[in-house]
């Protein structure tokens, strides 16, 4: 149900935003990479728990660099056309996004935990009988 209401919401304002379509789509690829980024550093398998801080730090950092970047790359190509459409696309792709990126991980951890489940849940029955060889 959330999906589809995402679904219908961005396609609403596609439309509604069709004068300044690239302000919508400049908003949405500049959030989606940036929190991208912003996730993939931010969840890194790491041997050494005391790291968590230091890469969200560095995921936060890494999200306001990609942010500032794409920003000034935009507005140097002239693609935005409304900063307020850019600025609303930006805040509900960072929401929808971040969401999405939230949700794949609830995800890969219930699989996870299912798979670990499994294998340790199988064992051999108590009574276990050898197959032993008589001479006749």
């Amino acid at each position: 149900m959330i999906f589809g209401l995402i679904i219908f919401l961005s396609i609403v304002a596609g439309i509604l935003s069709g004068e300044h379509f690239h302000s919508f789509m400049a908003g949405f690829g500049i959030a989606a990479v940036a929190i991208g980024t912003a996730y993939w550093l931010a969840f890194r398998v790491t041997r050494y728990p005391q790291l968590a801080l230091l890469m969200l730090l560095v995921a936060m950092t890494a999200k306001l660099i990609v942010t500032v970047v794409g920003v000034m790359w935009v507005v140097k190509a002239n693609m935005i056309s409304s900063p307020f459409v850019f600025s609303l696309s930006y805040l509900f792709f960072s929401i929808v996004v971040t969401y999405g990126y939230f949700k794949l991980r609830e995800y890969q951890m219930s699989v996870a935990a299912k798979r670990n489940t499994v294998v340790f849940s199988t064992s051999m029955p108590s009574s276990v009988t050898l197959a032993t060889t008589t001479k006749i």
